[in-house]
């Protein structure tokens, strides 16, 4: 209690000085600006962690397995065996190729999906994001569209879509390719490459058209319980089937940005940690300039009889305290930033039409999410930093000789 009455003393009397003050002040700030900056950059890689989870990996398939020769026979009893997996979830058929969307002489590539809706939905959240009719009423004539894809082409629901795909059965290698007329009657407003490349449409519209029976697919896809050992669940899973197929999963197709998110995180972390030991051990600075203003208040005090202990006890609570400041301060400011975050972002960009992430990522807006755990940590390392940077001026206050000090004074 001694200790943290005089190192308030101490703080009071330093006002009056000007070159201690303002180096005690500087690192504050510098304290106070690296914590801010470190829990808003956690917080937008966290946001963008839990997009990727919630809204990409919600649409793309977590477990797919595709015929690259032969169709897939008898589907029903292939998605059986694979829901029969303890960690797959649910399963359903479906057809994936690239094809051509034409509409009034406009073309435009696309990744045509053709599946059963009432079984799409236990495996995609993408309903979440179509605009007009529900996915688990699509009829075998009707078609969705990702939103980008509309606009170049100037369709709108209710138009008639002509779908152009490769005749690959036939005699010829340039024969011409079979066409199918759907009424679009949906579209997918997810944001990000997703609006630019999918399209839906029932199964049996592309059994017809490429001559398959309806027990015969080109693959199927799986959802599991855990996202995370998604290829090894594929890989166990795909044993049960006798097709040759190729197998992937999510790691394969977004891996590399789950993979970016968290060297980013990473790297975020030790820049602006090393930010905030800089401006931690900026206290060393002030602390060393007080101590050899305040020897003759310290050489007062051990005349006093005040021990060791109590002058090391004093200012190590003096340089802990002005990294506290500036930590609590810093966490304040990077809460409330970080909480009010999209708002700002969409406030600065999107509604001046120049938003910087329109078309790049899978999400348009600047996501945030707060996760206390890393707040903590923040300022346990920062508290942690500030106490080592005390240990040195302390130790030297320590060492300061009452005899000599008051008997130049």
């Amino acid at each position: 209690m001694l200790s943290a009455y005089l190192s308030k003393r101490f703080r009071q009397a330093k006002r009056r000085t000007g070159i201690v003050s303002l180096l005690s002040k500087a690192s504050t700030l510098g304290v106070m600006l690296g914590v801010t900056v470190l829990i808003i950059a956690l917080s937008v890689i966290n946001g963008f962690e839990q997009q990727l989870e919630e809204r990409l990996l919600s649409v793309v398939p977590h477990v797919s397995y595709q015929a690259p020769y032969e169709p897939i026979d008898n589907w029903p009893k292939k998605v059986e065996q694979l829901e029969q997996h303890p960690n797959i979830l649910a399963a359903t058929p479906e057809i994936n190729l690239t094809a051509m969307v034409q509409y009034k002489g406009k073309l435009k590539a696309t990744q045509l999906k053709a599946v059963i809706p009432r079984l799409h939905q236990k495996v995609s959240g993408i309903g979440a994001y179509i605009q007009g009719k529900n996915i688990a009423q699509l009829k075998q004539n009707e078609i969705v569209l990702g939103k980008k894809i509309a606009q170049s082409l100037g369709a709108i629901i209710g138009d008639r879509i002509t779908i152009l795909v490769a005749n690959q059965h036939a005699d010829k290698p340039l024969a011409a390719p079979k066409r199918l007329s759907l009424e679009l009657v949906g579209i997918i407003n997810m944001g990000g490459p997703v609006d630019e490349s999918l399209a839906l449409t029932h199964l049996n519209a592309l059994q017809n058209t490429l001559g398959l029976s309806l027990s015969q697919v080109t693959g199927l896809r799986a959802k599991v319980d855990n996202i995370f050992q998604a290829h090894d669940i594929a890989m166990n899973a795909g044993q049960s089937l006798t097709d040759l197929v190729y197998v992937n999963s999510w790691f394969r197709t977004q891996g590399s940005l789950y993979q970016d998110i968290q060297m980013v995180r990473t790297i975020v972390f030790l820049v602006v940690f090393l930010i905030i030991a800089v401006a931690s051990f900026n206290i060393v600075s002030s602390m060393v300039m007080e101590v050899k203003e305040k020897q003759a208040s310290i050489a007062i005090l051990k005349t006093m009889g005040a021990k060791d202990s109590t002058i090391f006890a004093t200012f190590a609570l003096q340089g802990i305290t002005y990294a506290a400041i500036g930590a609590f301060i810093g966490t304040a400011v990077g809460v409330l930033l970080a909480i009010n975050l999209p708002d700002l972002f969409n406030a600065a960009f999107v509604e001046a039409n120049s938003n910087p992430l329109a078309g790049v990522y899978f999400v348009e807006f600047l996501p945030s999410k707060l996760i206390w755990s890393d707040i903590i940590i923040t300022l346990t390392v920062t508290l942690v930093l500030a106490l080592l940077a005390s240990v040195y001026p302390a130790w030297q206050a320590t060492k300061t000789n009452p005899a000599q000090v008051l008997g130049n004074s």
